[in-house]
């Protein structure tokens, strides 16, 4: 693996705030291990109200943090940090997205590279021409498509979309701040997710039906924006949000956690969720929804437990404790294997490398050719 440090500038929707999003556990995990690796990386956020007021940090210790108040205020006050570094990365969701990116690719003078966290959900918007932070002529404008869905998607993104290189950067967990410890079971069965329209049928039938089949045991939900119609039963807690810095606790008091997917990442497949990998981690048993792909993350019935309706929740909930706490094991064994931080840092330093060196050949291929004329008349002479 090579050794070359690198100047990175990440442009991405918040590494301050965990509120309603996913993408600030993912970056503050994968940029706290580039930074182990020796490279320099700075963080930009736009500042919006939503996030300041539900802020975690302000400053981290592996990036610099830089917070701008709009487009404009981003192109002249970090016009300098995006010309000369070596990569740039334009992550999904971002304010103005589209402007962003195409300032990125007229202005970097080195590798630019679109992050995208939520590749299902990005392709079916730009299929209905109402994707606010990508648009169809920018893939190709990258020199590299990181992108959260693997698989057949992969294909698609590089033949449709003509993005020159395409490659999976699935999430990851930060094992220094997810693992077992010992807690006071508070749940049966626990889920932790913002809320979507579509994700609402399969938590209605996996949790909230079985909650009010099951008045003897306890039931968690926790994350933001669920609407005020929902009526919860009384045996299950809503939690309006969770800061990072308590999930591992939230994760250690449930002997289950349930993982459900949204609709476009069900139909893609090969989207594991960064909720997955925390669970695993803490070395909680893990029921699931079932997608393309999912083979090959964990193995079902050894290391995760698929469920369709609420028998098969039911019947996984009489599971031994035993046989539970294997399960949650070789899960958490797995993970630590391959998909903590460390390994998606060493994946994404080896693909941010690779394609500086052809964009470097390609460079001097051409400037190679330009010499030739002017080379040929000077041995003539």
């Amino acid at each position: 693996m090579s050794q070359e440090k690198l100047d990175l500038v990440f442009i991405g929707l918040t590494i301050t705030s965990t509120w309603g999003n996913g993408h600030a556990t993912t970056y503050r995990a994968l940029l706290k291990e580039l930074r182990k690796r020796g490279h320099r990386i700075t963080f930009l956020e736009r500042d919006v109200p939503w996030y300041s007021e539900n802020r975690e940090f302000s400053e981290l210790p592996y990036c610099e943090v830089g917070l701008y108040g709009s487009l404009d205020e981003l192109r002249e006050r970090y016009a300098e940090r995006v010309k000369q570094a070596d990569f740039v990365i334009v992550g999904s969701y971002v304010p103005d997205g589209i402007a962003v990116g195409e300032w990125v690719t007229a202005v970097a003078r080195n590798g630019k590279a679109f992050y995208d966290i939520d590749t299902p959900v990005t392709l079916a918007a730009l299929q209905a021409g109402r994707c606010q932070y990508l648009s169809a002529a920018l893939p190709q404008k990258y020199d590299l498509y990181l992108s959260f869905t693997g698989g057949p998607t992969l294909g698609y993104i590089e033949t449709q979309l003509r993005a020159p290189r395409a490659r999976a950067l699935y999430c990851s967990v930060d094992p220094a701040l997810y693992f077992p410890e010992k807690r006071d079971q508070r749940w049966d069965l626990a889920y932790l997710g913002t809320y979507a329209a579509d994700r609402q049928p399969a938590l209605d039938e996996l949790l909230r039906s079985v909650a009010g089949l099951h008045p003897e045991k306890r039931f968690a939900v926790a994350g933001p924006q669920y609407p005020e119609d929902i009526i919860w039963p009384e045996n299950v807690l809503r939690i309006e949000h969770l800061p990072a810095t308590e999930h591992r606790e939230f994760y250690n008091s449930q002997a289950f956690t349930l993982n459900l997917t949204r609709a476009d990442m069900r139909k893609a497949g090969y989207s594991p969720s960064v909720r997955l990998f925390e669970a695993a981690a803490c070395g909680v048993a893990i029921m699931s929804d079932e997608w393309p792909g999912l083979h090959e993350i964990f193995t079902p019935g050894t290391e995760i437990l698929l469920v369709r309706n609420a028998g098969d929740v039911t019947s996984n909930m009489q599971m031994d404790p035993e046989e539970r706490f294997r399960l949650a094991e070789r899960a958490r064994q797995r993970t630590l294997r391959f998909h903590t931080a460390g390994v998606r840092a060493l994946e994404l330093e080896s693909y941010l490398v690779q394609t500086l060196s052809s964009l470097r050949g390609l460079k001097a291929k051409r400037s190679g050719s330009r010499q030739r004329p002017e080379a040929a008349a000077l041995s003539s002479r």
